[in-house]
């Protein structure tokens, strides 16, 4: 019986692995959506059955958000598009970088390219733009990272449906108060080393790549940015430093424990010119005291010869207990553990270029 599900977005469509509460062997369908780009997947637990979502993007047929209530056998699907600028915005999506579940019933947000965020309230089948972020006026000033300029993050206080944190690359951290009516700035002390002089430490225009969310304090942040690794206690309002300790203050994922506070995963990278772990050895940095120390994760059991990055969305963790953490590599490769790090093994292999791995235990 299936317990546990492992969805897979790649550049040529989507594979659903499923398995036990032991997560020892997995079976595959898909692939789903074949040869559509899939940057985002959601597993909506919260209504009477669950819903997965998947972001899709066509050469021919443009974006889709579709949906489907029977874990993957069939899917549905918005006609025109469920994600749309309103006429007169002057833009068209290109794609769709994330969905995450608002903390209301039925609420889900997206976050496009180009950089825009959007929310439904009838659980991804229609989304309207937030036009406090589309209209604010630092966007005309965002820049595009090599990989297109999208919200890749967005985070709903668990607390306080009003307040929300969203990040872009390269534009850096914006929050939200008040439902999206207003935005601000949020990076102080970021740093955005590409830009010169005085605007080193810029109020906006850093190159974050992901935010993630303690799960005890929610007010504080795990941030992994192009150039840096940073910890913020007040909910994005100041962040500080992280990195000594790591290998490198390069990559893109940035995943938190499902239930231990100040405990985070990232996947570093050498350099944004290599884009490949350290010396090629693919390992998984942990930890467990907020930033304090980090450990790698992975000797004998991850591989030596890796020479590929994993994406902002391509690491997840499931809830399981112990928790189980999975990645994805842009060569195929999905590699997961089942003792929170510990150890490793290859989940699948020879996928399409992997954009976003999630997991979660079923009901």
């Amino acid at each position: 019986m299936t317990t546990t599900l492992l969805m897979v977005g790649t550049r040529k469509g989507l594979w659903l692995g499923h398995s036990t509460d032991a997560r020892q062997t997995w079976s595959w369908t898909g692939p789903h959506f074949p040869m559509e780009d899939v940057y985002s997947v959601l597993l909506d637990q919260r209504g009477e059955r669950p819903r997965l979502l998947a972001g899709c993007s066509s050469s021919w047929l443009g974006p889709q958000v579709r949906w489907s209530d029977d874990l993957g056998e069939t899917w549905h699907e918005t006609p025109n598009g469920a994600v749309r600028f309103p006429e007169g915005a002057g833009a068209t999506v290109a794609r769709v970088w994330q969905l995450v579940p608002g903390v209301e019933d039925g609420v889900v947000w997206a976050g496009t390219e180009p950089g825009a965020v959007f929310r439904s309230e009838d659980r991804g089948e229609h989304f309207e733009l937030v036009r406090g972020l589309w209209d604010h006026p630092h966007r005309e000033e965002w820049d595009e990272g090599f990989g297109g300029q999208a919200f890749h993050t967005i985070l709903p206080h668990p607390q306080d449906p009003a307040r929300v944190l969203a990040a872009i690359s390269t534009g850096g951290v914006y929050r939200t108060e008040d439902g999206g009516a207003t935005w601000q700035a949020s990076n102080s002390g970021v740093k955005a080393e590409f830009m010169p002089g005085e605007r080193f430490f810029p109020e906006f225009g850093q190159c974050v790549h992901k935010v993630a969310r303690d799960p005890v304090d929610p007010e504080r942040l795990f941030l992994q940015n192009h150039g840096g690794v940073y910890r913020s206690d007040d909910g994005g309002g100041t962040w500080q430093d992280i990195a000594p300790g790591l290998p490198t203050e390069f990559g893109f994922a940035m995943v938190t424990h499902p239930r231990k506070p100040s405990t985070a995963y990232s996947f570093p990278i050498s350099q944004a010119w290599e884009r490949w772990p350290v010396d090629g050895r693919a390992r998984v940095a942990r930890t467990t005291d907020g930033g304090q120390s980090w450990a790698l994760l992975g000797d004998g059991s991850l591989p030596d010869s890796f020479y590929t990055a994993v994406m902002r969305d391509a690491m997840c963790t499931d809830d399981h207990d112990p928790v189980g953490i999975y990645f994805g590599g842009r060569n195929g490769a999905v590699w997961g553990s089942t003792d929170e790090g510990d150890t490793w093994s290859q989940v699948h292999a020879d996928l399409p270029d992997v954009m976003v791995v999630r997991a979660a235990r079923l009901p």
